[in-house]
């Protein structure tokens, strides 16, 4: 910031342009704060399905995993998640769902 505000000072007030790099550099980062609320989301869902079959609620755990299932193809959909990511997740799941509630 000091050398921003000496540069700034000796060419009197004249901004100087960005390089590509720093103009990549922003775009990632805004990139990278949007991807993560996105897994944050989608970890979030998926915490409060295996907290609803571990409460035995077959209900609660069959609206979040459409919830989670959702989720996870929204984040599919921007790329911020591979397809065969997603399909591992929403297996692993439907296989804990299934052996939990299966005897019923």
């Amino acid at each position: 910031m000091i050398i921003y505000q000496t540069v700034n000072y000796i060419f009197g007030g004249l901004q100087l342009a960005k390089s590509s790099a720093e103009k990549r550099h922003a775009q990632s980062e805004v990139r990278r704060l949007h991807n993560k609320a996105i897994k944050s989301t989608c970890r979030t869902y998926a915490k409060q399905f295996v907290e609803a079959v571990q409460a035995k609620d077959q209900k609660l755990a069959e609206e979040k995993y459409k919830q989670l299932q959702k989720e996870l193809d929204s984040a599919r959909s921007k790329g911020v998640l591979k397809r065969n990511a997603v399909s591992r997740k929403k297996s692993r799941m439907m296989n804990l769902y299934n052996a939990t509630f299966a005897a019923k």
